[in-house]
């Protein structure tokens, strides 16, 4: 399982999804303080912990569809 989540193209797909999902919920939780620049450095650790959500949800879900696919194979 854990091989398929390494593979080049699961890893390229959940880092752009984690790029843009990240940078919605980025700007929707902590746009106002991005835009007046009051941004601390826990705001940028949590807009960095955001963009984990996607790229995890992502990964997991291209590792199962994988998963099905090779089981329906065989």
């Amino acid at each position: 399982m854990f091989h398929i989540a390494f593979r080049k193209d699961v890893f390229f797909r959940a880092f752009k999804m984690a790029l843009i999902v990240g940078i919605v919920l980025a700007v929707i939780n902590h746009g106002d303080h991005i835009f007046l620049g009051t941004m601390t450095v826990t705001n940028w650790i949590k807009i960095l912990i955001t963009f984990c959500v996607p790229f995890c949800v992502s990964t997991i879900s291209s590792v199962l569809a994988i998963k099905e696919e090779q089981s329906t194979i065989r």
